[in-house]
């Protein structure tokens, strides 16, 4: 059974319940145990929450971040370097998304509404009992790796409907990975790294399903990378 560490946030129990509900083992893994919290961990999910400072990738903040959290953004962006070095798989979901793609390079629109020309609705403000109420589209790029993996969900299609609580995304997308989904406005809402056996982030969030199993798929996509010996992750 694959063992997944979790990174810490306010809203963890969906996160853990959608790895519990596929079949794997929850480590959350905190900070103060610095790298050594992934020794012996085979999947590493990025979860959501405040932020990631724009320091982090040589911009000075918009006015519009103001929830940030240097020691967070210090140790999952550590996380993500160790991860990679082991062939550890990655999920990232929502700002795990943006911190993994400034862990490698890229950097982020730091407010969609005042930096995105047309942008439409991405921070929809839902009941705390209904997370998972649909807000928009995305556009899955035919030739991904998400497409693969979310082929029952999609039913032949390139595009499905998620949930949407977020007012940054990727801008420039890290070197070697590839934009694998977007939103109709052209805001990024997935990223994937073809050369890594399972590295994928996504914007919306998927633990809000764990009870309907609308993207089961890619937990269990996720689970079976972190299953396999790390001599066949190629």
């Amino acid at each position: 059974m694959a063992l997944i560490g979790i990174t810490v946030c306010r809203k963890l129990e969906d996160y853990r319940q959608s790895i519990l509900h596929t079949g794997g083992e929850v480590r959350v893994l905190e900070p103060s145990a610095g790298l050594a919290a992934l020794d012996g961990v085979d999947g590493l999910l990025l979860t959501g929450g405040e932020d990631v400072a724009p320091a982090r990738y040589g911009e000075e903040p918009d006015p519009t971040v103001v929830d940030v959290d240097p020691a967070r953004d210090e140790f999952e962006i550590g996380l993500v370097g160790a991860a990679r070095a082991r062939g550890i798989p990655i999920l990232a979901i929502c700002r795990g998304v943006q911190v993994l793609n400034v862990a490698c390079g890229g950097t982020l629109v730091q407010d969609i509404p005042s930096q995105v020309p047309g942008a439409g609705e991405h921070s929809f403000k839902v009941p705390p009992n209904e997370p998972y109420l649909l807000a928009h589209e995305v556009w899955v790029d035919k030739d991904s790796l998400l497409l693969k993996v979310m082929s029952e969900r999609l039913e032949g299609a390139d595009t499905c409907e998620v949930n949407s609580r977020h007012h940054q995304a990727v801008k420039a997308v890290a070197r070697g990975f590839r934009v694998s989904a977007t939103a109709p406005d052209g805001v990024v809402e997935a990223i994937e790294d073809p050369a890594a056996h399972f590295c994928v982030g996504v914007q919306w969030h998927p633990e809000n399903f764990w009870r309907t199993g609308e993207f089961r798929a890619l937990f269990e996509a996720f689970l079976a990378a972190a299953g396999k010996p790390r001599d066949l992750r190629i």
